[in-house]
């Protein structure tokens, strides 16, 4: 999947239009970075998240499930955890980042290849989703999610985690 694309999830429907892009300019967008870990794969779970608001202070998450399951089923508790704390900050836009192709492709095409498994997950994720007024989902290569995965390393306590990035006040 290209670095570019930004994939539309809607509120009425996983495919249309609704996102961040098609609001006006005065509309708050957040910038969401998510990851989700599993070691070994299948293995103990957990997520990382990196939530920046408009204004530029930066929420993050990092959480073992302390549950076992695959590294997909991580990356979708890592966006339903991400879509929790945009609920709780009252947000209604996000532009969401995974460099999960699985997950943007399950949650942004007409018909994906069914994940039999995971499918009441991925179910959920759509229904969380259509809670916001617009959210995009992105797929980005993994050298530029590294903040989330650092957050999911961390709260398994994996080498190559680091500390919570610093929240940043953007000027207007």
């Amino acid at each position: 999947m290209p670095e570019t694309a930004a994939l539309p999830v809607s509120p009425a429907s996983s495919t249309s239009a609704g996102s961040p892009e098609s609001a006006t300019p005065s509309t708050p967008c957040w910038t969401v970075h998510i990851d989700g870990s599993a070691l070994p794969n299948p293995g103990r779970m957990a997520l990382g998240a990196v939530l920046v608001s408009p204004a530029g202070v930066c929420h993050t998450v990092s959480q073992d499930t302390h549950r076992t399951g695959c590294n997909n089923e991580a990356e979708v508790l890592a966006l339903l955890a991400a879509l929790e704390v945009l609920h709780t900050q009252q947000a209604q836009h996000a532009h969401v980042y995974s460099d999960s192709s699985i997950l943007v492709e399950q949650l942004t095409l007409a018909k994906p290849k069914p994940v039999v498994r995971l499918t009441p997950l991925y179910d959920l994720a759509r229904a969380a989703v259509r809670q916001f007024s617009g959210v995009t989902l992105h797929w980005v290569p993994r050298h530029r999610n590294q903040q989330a995965d650092a957050l999911a390393r961390a709260a398994l306590q994996l080498p190559g985690a680091v500390p919570a990035p610093t929240a940043i006040k953007r000027k207007p």
